[in-house]
This record gives structure tokens, sequence and C-alpha cells, in this order.
């Protein structure tokens, strides 16, 4: 399994807390102690350590899948600040896993149209439109997809919510051909679909040569 899971989000995190320790200590030399012990990061700080908590957690998870499957974690989409967070090879495709940790808000299918208008899905997650979330799953898929120049390989895109609000029955769905589910459904899924013919440990290679750690 290569790369060192969350690494990137991690560092984000650290990098801005450092710097506003940095800068406040800066501007109340005798009180900056206090401003910090007294108040939270920003919200976009916390963003980066959700992140890495939750890449970490979705880390473990896939630990569980048998070893027919070659997972990587953290890699860097070339050419831009983006990474995927997890890629799985296994003898049911290629899944390209985007961990998020929305910790007590439920993921949810909004559809819209109707009979004279087209169909419409949507991703609202505790409420808020995850329109971006859906978008980042299916750029990473779209990346995958010509990096192994491959078509008859499937790539299922995933949104994988950890510690969400996940109602007792169903709760899973398909937005815009991105899955979204928990962990162990994730797992399930990966190991009950049919099987494919191809070389995984070949492709495994292909795409970390494709996708350098991040």
């Amino acid at each position: 399994m290569g790369g060192e899971t969350g690494a990137s989000a991690r560092r984000e995190y650290e990098r801005r807390r450092d710097a506003r320790e940095q800068r406040i200590g800066e501007e109340h030399p005798k009180l900056g102690g206090l401003i910090l012990a007294l108040s939270d990061d920003p919200r976009s700080t916390k963003a980066w350590e959700r992140g890495a908590i939750g890449e970490e957690l979705m880390a473990k998870r896939l630990a569980d899948v048998p070893d027919t499957f070659r997972v990587m974690h953290d890699r860097r989409i070339r050419g831009t600040k983006a990474n995927i967070d997890h890629i799985a090879i296994g003898p049911s495709g290629v899944w390209v896993i985007d961990a998020k940790r929305y910790k007590d808000k439920r993921p949810e299918l909004r559809v819209g149209g109707g009979l004279f208008r087209p169909r419409v899905e949507s991703l609202r997650v505790g409420g808020r439109d995850g329109t971006k979330l859906v978008d980042g799953v299916k750029s990473q898929v779209d990346g995958v997809r010509e990096a192994l120049t491959d078509d008859t390989i499937p790539i299922t895109g995933v949104l994988c919510f950890l510690e969400a609000d996940w109602p007792l029955l169903g709760g899973s769905f398909t937005v815009d051909g991105v899955h979204v589910v928990w962990p162990r459904l994730l797992i399930k899924r990966m190991m009950e679909a049919p099987i494919v013919a191809f070389d995984v440990d070949a492709i495994d290679a292909r795409l970390a040569q494709a996708f350098p750690v991040a």
C-alpha cells in the first residue's frame, strides 16, 4: 500500500496553524499565548485537520480488503494542487475514493426536474449543497481513466462519508455516477462487484507512476 495516509492534508493543516500562531505572536507579543488559548483555529484550517483524520480513518477500513486488492493513499494529480485520497485496484476494477468526515451530518440525494424538464441530481450534506464534492470525484475518475488508456477496466468514483448521520435502513445512493456510501458498505461492494479479467499488479504500477505520492 503506497503513500502516507492524509499526509498532504495534515501538512497543510500544520502550516496554517503554525502561520496563525506566528502572526498572533508577532501582533500581540504579550497576549499572544492567551489569545491562542482562548480562540479556535479558523474554520478553513480546521477543515484540513478534519480531512486528514477522515483519510486516516478510511485507510484503516481499507486495510480490511483481501490481498487480491492493491491500495494506494494520498496520491498527487500532476499539474494541479489536488490529490486523490485513495485508489484501490482489485478484481472488481479500479475504485477512486474520496474520504469525507462530516460528523453527524446526513448525505442526501436531491432530485430536480419533472415532466418537461430533465432530471437533475445533486448532493446535500447536512442540508448544504455538496455539488463540488461530486465534481471533484468525477474529475479524479477522468484523470485515472486517462492514465489507464483501457476502457475495459471499470472505474468507480466514490464519496465515502465517515461518522455521518446515516439512516438505519438504506441511505446509500448514486449521484451523477458517483457512489455515496459509508466504509463498510463500500468494502462490501468492492468485494461483491463482478470480476473483471486484467493484471491488477500492472495497473497498480501504472497508476502509482501516474499519480505520485503527495
